[in-house]
């Protein structure tokens, strides 16, 4: 298995191989485009791409927009390729609000007039609107995928390789990791060492694959490439980067966060962090633990980074489009309802080292990972997976 992603060819982006990979024939299917933007109204007109800090949207309308309306429709046997704005939600996973306008300055109702309209919905958006979006369509029955970050790196490595084989790899690692009682993170850092041990008592793992078959509403996370659980429980700690200058150590128990700790920095967030705590605990609840499956290069997104095999990540708040029970509802402000990931790359947290990552399965303590390297037991279930395929 090759573990260098400098040493492993991308083929070109193929916006019609993308599409027939992940969401398989989709002939007279209607698709359309969202983005978000801080005032949608500047999508009248394409005014939006005069400013060059929307980037990310930028590449919603050059790769998906314009590649839909340029002959990907018509190849694919497609229809619609309408593009529309709503108001950016300010946080990951927050409830979109409703309202939502188009280049000719006309306002639409996303609940009226597009779930229910359009078969394929992709979102390129600052703010990832997967936990939204996924109970949307169970609501309106449409498929879709969520394309937060975009960037050049993404769309060349992330966007462009085969989803069938990373759903085959994805699922040989879920196999293998599915069914656990625990796992277990050791963190080093300025010479502290720290565990975190999230229980997920036996349920089965769940991935993020890319592909989302006819026949039932799906919403992918693209790029995918990840196996994930719903914690039920944990203790212990952990160091979270709060920016480039600020590190605290957060303490976990019953599976939720309940404190931080300064350990460098800016004392102002950690005061910050601990006041949210305190005033709404829900945002300390632990909603998910996910291993990266693919192997990419790292493009500064963390819809991207987090995929990659070697990386773990922990995410706060909602899981319910996870299939967990943490809702909005159970949050004191609705702003506060997000589901933030909190990645630990060798490239955004070089500070942090990730020693030994562990998993309890059968009886048995194995070693899965270590310094953002997987370990024997990962790699030898991908190739054992390969092999038996050929």
């Amino acid at each position: 298995m090759i573990l260098d992603p400098s040493q492993r060819e991308f083929p070109a982006f193929s916006l019609p191989r993308l599409i027939r990979t992940c969401f398989g024939n989709v002939e007279g299917n209607k698709a359309c485009i969202l983005i978000d933007l801080p005032n949608p109204e500047d999508v009248k007109d394409f005014k939006f791409l005069e400013d060059e800090t929307l980037s990310i949207q930028n590449y919603g309308y050059e790769v998906f927009y314009k590649g839909l309306k340029t002959g990907v429709l018509e190849e694919l046997g497609m229809q619609g390729g309408e593009f529309f704005a709503y108001k950016e939600t300010g946080g990951s996973n927050l409830d979109m609000e409703d309202e939502a306008f188009d280049p000719d300055g006309k306002r639409f109702s996303l609940d009226n007039d597009i779930y229910p309209n359009y078969d394929l919905i992709f979102v390129v958006s600052t703010f990832s609107a997967t936990a939204p979006l996924t109970a949307k369509c169970k609501e309106f029955g449409f498929r879709g995928a969520t394309l937060h970050g975009l960037n050049q790196v993404i769309v060349e490595t992330g966007l462009s390789v085969d989803y069938d084989e990373v759903s085959a790899d994805a699922e040989a690692i879920r196999l293998g990791l599915t069914q656990a009682d625990w796992f277990e993170i050791d963190f080093e850092f300025e010479g502290q060492r720290t565990t975190l041990r999230l229980m997920v008592n036996g349920q089965e793992a769940q991935k993020s694959h890319g592909l989302c078959p006819p026949g039932r509403p799906d919403v992918a996370n693209l790029p995918a490439g990840e196996v994930y659980f719903v914690p039920r429980g944990g203790h212990g700690q952990f160091p979270f980067k709060y920016d480039e200058e600020t590190i605290g150590m957060l303490t976990v128990e019953d599976g939720k966060i309940v404190k931080s700790r300064l350990i460098y920095g800016d004392y102002e967030k950690i005061k910050e962090h601990n006041d949210r705590l305190a005033y709404d605990p829900m945002t300390g609840m632990l909603g998910e633990l996910g291993f990266g499956t693919q192997v990419l290069p790292f493009s500064g997104r963390d819809i991207q980074d987090e995929k990659i095999l070697g990386t773990i990540h922990v995410a706060t708040g909602r899981d319910d489009h996870l299939g967990g029970d943490i809702t909005p509802d159970l949050f004191k402000e609705k702003h506060h309802a997000s589901h933030d990931d909190v990645l630990y790359a060798p490239l955004k947290t070089p500070e942090i080292k990730l020693p030994e990552v562990r998993m309890h399965k059968n009886g048995e303590t194995i070693v899965i990972a270590g310094n953002y390297k997987p370990g024997k037991f990962i790699t030898d279930l991908v190739d054992a997976a390969r092999a038996a395929s050929v």
